[in-house]
């Protein structure tokens, strides 16, 4: 894709790029995992990074044949990582996406919230960090039809905006989320997350370390 001469949104997914997350929903899925005593390899948690929770629990079952509901454990995972996010006073913003988020904001750029995880979480995280003010709309995959890698999230995304794909851009640092982009015909930037060091990102349209190597592009 060809990166928009003038950028009139930009849409963020949110675990990895917006919050430092990466890590305590690493450790719910395995405690997840380890409760119903399956042993998920790096290799194949790897292919759930970018996803929904139930979109992940739905791939468990299938892949071990487990006589277990997906949603059951989608709820078990959700309990362990809300405990985590509130007993965790260190839990922070993406280095840098503070100020990426507030200069957008003061040069008139819509901004859209793409994630994967469910509404309570990313209000949890909004209120937290009080985010909400910057956004006009934030979008769950879990409401959706389906998950990343799917287009539908990115396409919902560009419509709420206004504005045409032609003239979006999209922050991801899973594979799943840029391939989701990429379907959806939407400029991804891949950000190097280094608590995602699994994800390839060699699909996106440009790969950044600092968010501020989108700064010139407004």
């Amino acid at each position: 894709m060809t990166l928009p001469t003038s950028i009139k949104c930009i849409i963020f997914d949110m675990d990895g790029v917006v919050i430092d997350s990466e890590e305590i929903h690493k450790k719910a899925y395995y405690e997840t995992f380890n409760f119903i005593n399956v042993n998920v390899t790096e290799e194949l948690y790897k292919t759930f990074t970018g996803s929904s929770t139930l979109n992940a629990f739905q791939k468990l079952v299938a892949h071990f044949k487990l006589d277990i509901n997906p949603e059951e454990l989608v709820l078990d995972k959700r309990k362990r990582y809300v405990n985590y996010f509130e007993n965790n006073p260190d839990l922070h913003l993406v280095h840098g996406v503070q100020e990426l988020i507030e200069k957008a904001h003061q040069k008139g750029i819509i901004l859209i919230l793409a994630s994967s995880s469910a509404m309570e979480n990313i209000n949890r995280v909004f209120n937290r960090f009080q985010l909400n003010d910057y956004f006009k709309a934030k979008i769950s995959g879990a409401d959706l039809k389906a998950s990343k890698p799917h287009p539908e999230i990115f396409e919902k995304a560009a419509f709420l905006s206004g504005f045409s794909k032609e003239n979006c851009v999209v922050i991801e640092d899973s594979d799943n989320g840029i391939k989701a982009a990429n379907d959806a015909g939407i400029f991804v930037f891949g950000y190097k997350n280094q608590l995602a060091a699994d994800q390839t990102l060699k699909k996106a349209d440009m790969i950044i370390d600092d968010f501020k190597e989108i700064y010139p592009f407004f």
